[in-house]
């Protein structure tokens, strides 16, 4: 069977986002794991409300930010995988990942 390791990255910070995302790829790439990605998708706009006092009232104008996200899949590799997800991360970017097994075509289900 084989592993496929999916992994979702979340930033505000556009420019270390890509920064670690395309340092990552390269690392894949040198190791010679399979790696589909970086895929991008849109940005979300959050909005966050600021209350001038500690309950509900009077307001400030929200903070809006950008987030900035993106995903990629290691395919099989699953000691490469291991490494990938084991690594430090900036505190700027939360990441998410999934483990999915794959089995081949016409494998009997049990």
């Amino acid at each position: 069977m084989t592993f496929v390791t999916k992994l979702s990255f979340a930033s505000g910070d556009r420019d270390v986002l890509a920064e670690t995302v395309q340092d990552l790829k390269d690392t894949l790439e040198r190791k010679g794991a399979e790696c589909k990605g970086p895929h991008a998708s849109p940005p979300e706009t959050v909005s966050v409300p600021q209350y001038k006092r500690l309950r509900a009232g009077d307001e400030f104008s929200p903070w809006r930010y950008d987030v900035y996200t993106r995903s990629m899949e290691i395919h099989g590799a699953d000691d490469v995988a291991r490494d990938v997800v084991g690594r430090d991360f900036p505190d700027s970017i939360h990441v998410e990942v999934e483990v999915d097994r794959k089995k081949p075509l016409g494998h009997r289900r049990d």
